[in-house]
């Protein structure tokens, strides 16, 4: 049988369950990858799972998220996390080596192999020709204990890819593209896969900015096939010998087709406030810009900060513009400034920042109310900079180079006519500087048990809940629409995310950015009643964050009942025991107001038997009937609680069967 990249991968990893697209399959795990934003929960859970060491072939733990150190919390973090790996036996990248995207691939990434990440935009390293998915943080500890990763078998997505891109386009406007085309739902339960003669124009690391921003289409993963280009890329991070080829076979097909023509694509730009709202360029041109910032996951290649440097070479920042660069890796850095960009940024006004995601999580340049920030990174959710009433526009470096130079929004093409300034041709270097003095190597075993977890008094225990109940009756106390991101229901953020290993001070932020009061009012019914959410479509969008699901939880939340949920929130749902039901009529969500009380009678039979759950509004005396989409494995997760406790009972019940 004919396979194509993503079928092969998922072929050679299957270990239950078949290629059949809405069916659970369970797969085998090579690599993981922690931020840590995210990495502090799956080190608290990998101690409650009792690991003795990993499992997999590599996992490795990256400090590019916390960075800012404005008190000790976010110090203690890092010290935790590197005992965690010292105990556990993973890779830790020290604080300002790099965002994990980038340099996993550079460092570790391999074709054929495949990877979970607790970052959303994991599938990033299916530039490589992997089957990279993002996850919630229990599932890559999971992972790095061995244990496979359950997904619903996703629908194929064919993208041929035909021509070459034009002067002053880059990759970046091919995923804008996509998503001016299909929004941020268009790839939900799906894996894009991109082929066709355009790759051969396209490097390694252009690809890893569309795969990257695959995630923003609500795919589950996006790949490419491993080809000379990924040969090139490795030979360049002098890793040639890790090269393995991952070609289509010539006969393949997929389940939904789909052609870009490459020599078509023009200057794109996503508006406020959400990736999919992509118009071009030219059509918002003029608008005044007081702040651009190149960097970040969606454009970490050392081409996308030297063409901006050759852009702005011998000339100066608009006097009204912030202009800030967030190198993406110390590799990169260094390889930006052996070839001279460095002083060329710097030269024209550039304020350089450390090496990592700083304001794509909001930790720290974060813009002025009102104000447009053009910025050269994946997402622009409502507040995601760190400034409640913001104005972020998603671009590409060119575009973001216009800007800086005319201090308004400008299609780049035409720079050539108002600086008479041709699409610089770069030459960047033919070997990377490597750097491997950040990147510290698990312990031999016997070290490594001898290691002490390091717990600053910010770092708290991972929260208990209890098994769900067969009957529900609790008050809705937040209705929200269509689209709400993870940012909206956990913001990042310098002044949120140092308490992400805090599980009840975290609790305090929890929709924040939607309804300051929601906190304080769900911890009135917490130890009663606790509380219901009803949510219109792709509800959970955004970051893979499983601590938007934790401290709902932890604040009482008992179910949302939505219009539909994005993949990897519902699956963080079901892991922390809050039940994720989907309305049957999608027009009952406007029936539904804040403070209605809910009734749902017989979950666990109707969870089980996989009928519908009559949800019963006692305030207005109507029936909504609303239904799931759980296995039979997450059912039974869900009764018990949750992943953990569930995963408690398998081994109890094994062990017993054993004596």
């Amino acid at each position: 049988m004919a396979y194509n990249v993503a079928q092969k991968l998922i072929s050679s990893h299957l270990l239950s369950g078949e290629m059949t697209p809405g069916t659970e399959i369970g797969l085998r795990i090579d690599q993981t990858l922690t931020q840590d934003a995210t990495g502090t929960l799956v080190m608290l859970e990998l101690e409650a799972l009792g690991l003795d060491r990993a499992r997999t072939e590599v996992s490795v733990q990256y400090v590019d998220h916390n960075l800012l150190q404005s008190d000790s919390k976010n110090a203690e973090d890092h010290d935790f996390l590197r005992s965690a790996c010292q105990r556990f036996g993973l890779w830790f990248s020290k604080a300002g080596n790099g965002v994990s995207h980038p340099t996993h691939m550079q460092r570790f990434g391999i074709p054929g192999k495949t990877m979970v990440g607790s970052d959303s935009h994991t599938p990033a390293a299916g530039s490589l020709g992997m089957l990279a998915i993002g996850v919630g943080g229990i599932e890559v500890a999971l992972a790095i204990a061995g244990e496979p990763l359950y997904i619903r078998m996703p629908e194929i997505w064919g993208v041929r890819l035909t021509g070459q891109l034009p002067p002053w386009t880059s990759a970046k406007d091919v995923i804008l593209e996509m998503l001016r085309r299909h929004g941020v739902k268009g790839g939900v339960n799906r894996i894009v896969e991109y082929y066709g003669p355009g790759l051969a124009n396209l490097t390694a690391m252009d690809r890893h900015v569309i795969a990257n921003m695959g995630a923003e289409l609500g795919a589950t993963t996006t790949v490419f096939p491993a080809d000379e280009q990924v040969r090139a890329f490795l030979a360049l991070e002098q890793r040639e010998g890790d090269f393995v080829p991952l070609l289509a076979d010539p006969d393949a097909t997929y389940d939904v087709n789909e052609e870009i023509d490459l020599s078509t694509i023009v200057p794109l730009i996503a508006l406020p406030s959400s990736p999919g709202n992509v118009v071009p360029v030219s059509e918002v041109a003029g608008r005044p810009v007081a702040q651009v910032v190149i960097g970040s996951s969606a454009n970490p290649g050392l081409r996308d900060f030297a063409i901006v440097g050759a852009i702005v070479k011998g000339r100066q920042s608009h006097a009204g513009v912030s202009f800030d660069v967030n190198p993406s890796s110390r590799q990169i850095l260094q390889d930006l400034t052996r070839m001279g960009a460095t002083l060329d940024l710097v030269g024209a006004g550039a304020r350089l920042h450390q090496s990592g995601c700083m304001g794509c999580i909001g930790m720290g340049q974060a813009p002025a109310n009102g104000s447009i920030s053009l910025r050269t990174m994946p997402r622009n959710f409502p507040g995601r900079s760190g400034t409640k009433e913001d104005s972020v526009y998603l671009c590409s470096p060119e575009t973001a180079a216009a800007a800086v130079l005319t201090g308004k929004i400008t299609d780049p093409r035409d720079l050539e006519e108002l600086f008479n300034l041709s699409y610089p041709a770069l030459e960047l270097p033919t070997t990377s500087s490597v750097n491997l003095a950040m990147l510290e190597g698990p312990l031999p075993p016997d070290e490594a048990s001898r290691v002490e977890l390091v717990k600053g008094e910010n770092i708290s225990s991972l929260p208990g809940f209890t098994s769900l109940d067969d009957r529900i009756e609790a008050p809705v106390i937040l209705v929200v629409g269509d689209d709400i991101s993870t940012d909206e229901i956990l913001p990042a953020g310098a002044r949120v995310l140092p308490y992400r290993s805090n599980i009840p001070k975290l609790a305090e932020f929890t929709f924040d950015q939607v309804d300051e009061t929601y906190s304080s009012r769900a911890i009135e019914t917490r130890d009663t009643s606790g509380h219901i959410v009803v949510a219109g479509a792709n509800y959970g969008q955004g970051s893979s964050r499983e601590h938007a699901a934790i401290t709902p939880r932890f604040l009482g939340l008992r179910a949302v009942l939505a219009v539909s949920f994005a993949r990897i929130h519902w699956q963080n749902l079901a892991n922390f025991g809050v039940l994720a039901i989907e309305f049957a009529d999608a027009t009952d969500h406007d029936r539904i107001q804040q403070g209605d009380v809910l009734v749902l009678d017989g979950i666990r039979e109707a969870l089980v038997a996989g009928t519908e759950i009559t949800v019963h509004n006692t305030t207005r005396n109507e029936d909504y009937a609303a239904r799931h989409r759980l296995s039979t494995r997450q059912v039974g997760m869900l009764l018990a609680g949750g992943l953990i406790p569930w995963l408690r009972e398998q081994r109890a019940a094994e062990s017993s069967d054993k004596s």
